[in-house]
């Protein structure tokens, strides 16, 4: 067996308007049942994925978060691989109004497109690792 593991995106790549189709997942199942890894990598929130991808457990681990949140399916341990934004920070953006505002276990993302309205809303650039 040359390759032990297949690490894939989500939105974009395995999901098309953030669905998984039957066909990707029987194809999944095909690649598993040959003792092969199935490791999913999103910037997604756990709390999103599991409600977008019901199947999400046909995967081995999830990197999420943008790489901030490793998630083991098989046991439902997170291990996160930052602090959490604090909640001061967190009142703040809302105080100015940034919106829309996601606050994952690590990262905090906005839907802000440009740098510049972004730090006109918040001071600084919010749609990154804290």
């Amino acid at each position: 067996m040359r390759y032990l593991v297949l690490a894939s995106d989500y939105d974009g790549t395995l999901a098309d308007q953030g669905l998984v189709t039957p066909e990707i997942i029987e194809k999944l199942n095909l690649l598993k049942s040959t003792g092969r890894k199935l490791v999913l990598v999103t910037g997604r929130e756990m709390k999103d994925l599991v409600i977008v991808f019901p199947g999400y457990k046909i995967f081995d681990h999830i990197v999420a978060e943008n790489g901030a949140v490793l998630y083991d399916t098989a046991t439902g341990e997170e291990q996160l691989l930052g602090q959490g934004p604090g909640p001061e920070f967190v009142r703040e953006l809302q105080r100015k109004g940034v919106h829309p505002l996601s606050v994952g276990r690590v990262i905090v993302a906005t839907g802000c497109r440009t740098s510049r309205r972004c730090s006109r809303s918040s001071g600084n650039r919010v749609a990154s690792i804290r």
